[in-house]
C-alpha cells in the first residue's frame, strides 16, 4: 500500500496537465473568493477554446480571469452563485449565469443533483502527516462537491493556513495536485464614512455583552466593528471571517466563552482579509471552519443565544421588503447568506437581526426607503422576516408591527428630503 507521500509525488501535476481531467459541459466548483486556485483557473483560461459548454460556479470571484469574456462564454462561461466585480458585467451583460440560491443549501443542491458538481478546482493548504489537506480559504460547498465529484484537482499553496473544523480532503480523495506559491489575494477594510459610523454606533447600542456575531462584508457591518472593541465576552458564528473580527479578537472583546453553540469557538465558512488574518487561522483551536450547512443553517446557528446579524441592503420598501442584491433587474450581488441569518437570529433566544442602509444613493437624489421596491427588484429578504431596519436616521422594529405602523417605522427613518414624498405615497396605498 503506497504512503501518503508516495500518492502525494504520484498525483503531482502542472497546471496544464491538470486540465486533461476535464470534459465538455463539465461543472466546475470553486470555492468562495479568496479560495480560488489562481494557477488552474489561469491555465483554464488560457486553454479555453479546447472545450465547449464548460461552467465555472463560484461565489464571489475574485480576480477576472480571461473566461470572463463574451466571445468565448461558449467554451468556459462562468456561473455566478454571487456576483462580484468580476462577474458583475458578465451578470448583467447576459453572459455570465446566474444560479439563485441561499448559501445555506448549496452544499444540498450539490448533494441532491440539483447543481452539477464533476470537478473541483480549490485551493489548499500543505498536507499533514496524517495526508490531510485543508480547505480553510473556502469550505463553504467545496466540501460537498468533493464528495460528489468525478475529479479533484487541489492547488497547494503554502501560504494556506490549515485551519480546524470539517474543511479537510483526504490525498486518497484528490486526482491530481498542482503546487503554486503565489501569496493569497488580501482584501482590505472598506471605506467608513460619516454616515456608515452613524449607521454602525446605532447597531452597535444595541448589542449586548455576551452575543454571538454574524457580520457581513462592507463599510456599514465594518463600522459596527469598530464600535464594539469595549464590548465583553462576544463570540463569532458567521459565515465570512475578516479583519474586523480580528481586531475584535485582539482587544479581547470577542472571547466566545458565553456561547451556547460550540462555546470557546469562532465559527466560519469562508476567509476575507489580509495575510495577518490568515497567520491567525493556521492551526489556531480557537477557529473552526465549517461547510455553510453548518454556519449558515438558521436551525444550528439559532441555537447560540444573543446571535445578532448584521447585512446591508440597497432598497428598502414600506412593508420591509427588502432589495440587496440587483438595481432594478439587474444583478449586483446575491442572496448570500443574509436570509439565513436573519432568519437564525429570529430562532435565537434574545436575537437580533439588523439589515443596515445608508438612506439615500446617487449623492442624496435618491432615497433608499421606497414606497414598494423598484420594478425588477431580486427581492432577498421577505417582510416576514425582516426585524431592524437602521439607517443614519435610525432604528426601524418591524417585527410583529402592522403595515401601517411599519410604513411609519420606515418614514421616520428615512432621509428627511423623502419623508413627504413617502408619507404621500403611502397615503395612496392606504397604508399610512
Amino acid at each position: 500500500m503506497q504512503t501518503v507521500q508516495e500518492l502525494y509525488a504520484a498525483k503531482r501535476t502542472d497546471a496544464a496537465s491538470a486540465l486533461a481531467h476535464l470534459q465538455d459541459k463539465d461543472m466546475i466548483i470553486v470555492p468562495t473568493g479568496v479560495g480560488e486556485p489562481p494557477a488552474l483557473l489561469g491555465a483554464l483560461s488560457e486553454g479555453r477554446t479546447r472545450w465547449q459548454g464548460i461552467r465555472v460556479a463560484q461565489i464571489l470571484a475574485m480576480r477576472k480571469y480571461g473566461y470572463f469574456e463574451p466571445d468565448t462564454a461558449r467554451h468556459v462561461r462562468h456561473a455566478a452563485l454571487f456576483f462580484g466585480g468580476a462577474s458583475r458585467g458578465g451578470g448583467q451583460g447576459g453572459w455570465c449565469d446566474f444560479i439563485p440560491n441561499y448559501f445555506s443549501e448549496i452544499p444540498t443542491l450539490i448533494e441532491r443533483g440539483l447543481m452539477p458538481a464533476d470537478v473541483v478546482f480549490a485551493m489548499a493548504s500543505s498536507m499533514n502527516a496524517q495526508g490531510f489537506f485543508s480547505l480553510s480559504l473556502g469550505t463553504d460547498y467545496t466540501m460537498a462537491a468533493v464528495a460528489k465529484a468525478r475529479v479533484v484537482v487541489l492547488e497547494v499553496n503554502p501560504h494556506v493556513p490549515f485551519a480546524h473544523g470539517q474543511c479537510h480532503v483526504h490525498i486518497s480523495q484528490v486526482t491530481a495536485l498542482v503546487e503554486d506559491e503565489t501569496p493569497i489575494l488580501e482584501v482590505g477594510l472598506p471605506a467608513i464614512g460619516a454616515v456608515q459610523e452613524a449607521i454602525g454606533k446605532h447597531v452597535a447600542d444595541m448589542i449586548d455583552d455576551g452575543s454571538t456575531l454574524q457580520i457581513g462584508y462592507g463599510g456599514i457591518p465594518d463600522a459596527v466593528v469598530m464600535q464594539l472593541t469595549h464590548k465583553r465576552d462576544l463570540g463569532i458564528h458567521t459565515e465570512m471571517i475578516g479583519d474586523g473580527i480580528l481586531k475584535l479578537v485582539e482587544c479581547g472583546a470577542v472571547t466566545n466563552r458565553r456561547k451556547t453553540l460550540l462555546p470557546g469557538k469562532m465559527v466560519a465558512t469562508f476567509a476575507l482579509g489580509s495575510r495577518k488574518l490568515y497567520d491567525f487561522m493556521h492551526q489556531n483551536p480557537m477557529l473552526e471552519m465549517h461547510p455553510s450547512n453548518f454556519t449558515n443553517d438558521p436551525y444550528i446557528a439559532g441555537q447560540n443565544d444573543k446571535l445578532v446579524s448584521i447585512n446591508a441592503s440597497l432598497q428598502v420598501d414600506l412593508l420591509g421588503q427588502c432589495g440587496s442584491e440587483s438595481i432594478a433587474h439587474l444583478p449586483y450581488s446575491g442572496t448570500g447568506g443574509q436570509v439565513d441569518f436573519v432568519r437564525a437570529a429570529n430562532r435565537s433566544r434574545g436575537g437580533k437581526s439588523f439589515i443596515v442602509l445608508p438612506s439615500t444613493a446617487k449623492e442624496g437624489s435618491i432615497s433608499r426607503i421606497v414606497p414598494t421596491l423598484t420594478p425588477g427588484t431580486h427581492a432577498t429578504t421577505s417582510k416576514n422576516d425582516v426585524n431592524y431596519v437602521v439607517t443614519e436616521y435610525g432604528v426601524a422594529q418591524l417585527r410583529g408591527k402592522s403595515a401601517k405602523q411599519r410604513a411609519q417605522e420606515l418614514i421616520a427613518i428615512a432621509h428627511p428630503d423623502f419623508r413627504g414624498w413617502l408619507r404621500e405615497e403611502a397615503n395612496k396605498m392606504c397604508v399610512f
